[in-house]
């Protein structure tokens, strides 16, 4: 059935102190609506709806979510009339600076002690993919953070992982330990039996090397499963 839309109103209609750009100014951007937020980065509308509207549109398809918002497309945003080309790429733009902003502040804690302390650190650089990625953070003796570094890249439901590949990153930077991170884009935290295999070929690899495996993190959902506190490292 298709969707009834809400009549036009442009944004020159609305009363000046109501109008995004100039609430802004008047009031800070703390005070706008994610819809607001949006339309001034969309600019202008079109004949058929404002920039506003073309907001408020978009979170519909996001489901009024930041997290879905962050993980559209270009092709995505491009389905929406009203939104070419140059406005999705602005848009895009403008939500990888958010997420980089939290990628900067979960770097904040260089000291990791724990798995929930791996999870914020991980957390912010995996959210946002529908496929799955594996990851491995670089420790010294103080459990400090060296590096961390994308070993591969794989599809919705794997990715392949070699151990000659992760434990040359870590000689490389003279790690002490590793943390291992992967993704599940299904948000099934469950590990796989490929998942524990893996895990203890990694550890026994890491004990001949002297580098210590202490955990190993499924990530999925904002929430996360860790394989040294459920007693498999």
């Amino acid at each position: 059935m298709e969707q009834l839309k809400s009549p036009f109103f442009g944004i020159k209609q609305l009363a000046e102190d109501e109008r995004p750009r100039e609430k802004l100014l008047l009031s800070g951007a703390r005070a706008l609506s994610h819809a607001e937020l949006l339309a001034i980065l969309i600019g202008s509308g079109n004949k058929n709806a404002s920039a506003l509207q073309l907001g408020q549109e978009i979170l519909q398809l996001a489901n009024h979510s930041m997290r879905d918002l962050s993980r559209m497309t270009i092709s995505d945003l491009t389905a929406i009339k009203g939104i070419g080309e140059a406005k999705a790429i602005t848009l895009c733009a403008a939500l990888e600076l958010g997420k980089r902003r939290r990628e900067e502040e979960a770097r904040k804690t260089v000291k990791i002690v724990s798995s929930h302390d791996a999870f914020l650190y991980f957390e912010p650089l995996m959210e946002d993919y529908q496929h799955e990625e594996f990851w491995v953070l670089l420790l010294n003796r103080n459990n400090l953070v060296i590096a961390q570094k994308r070993i591969s890249i794989g599809g919705v439901a794997g990715t392949v992982v070699d151990p000659k590949i992760i434990f040359k990153v870590a000689l490389d930077h003279v790690a002490s330990s590793i943390i291992l991170c992967h993704n599940h884009p299904s948000g099934n935290l469950n590990p796989s039996i490929q998942d524990r295999e893996i895990t203890n070929k990694l550890k026994e690899a890491g004990r001949l090397l002297d580098i210590a495996v202490t955990d190993h993190l499924i990530i999925g959902n904002n929430q996360y499963f860790s394989f040294s506190d459920s007693g498999f490292l």
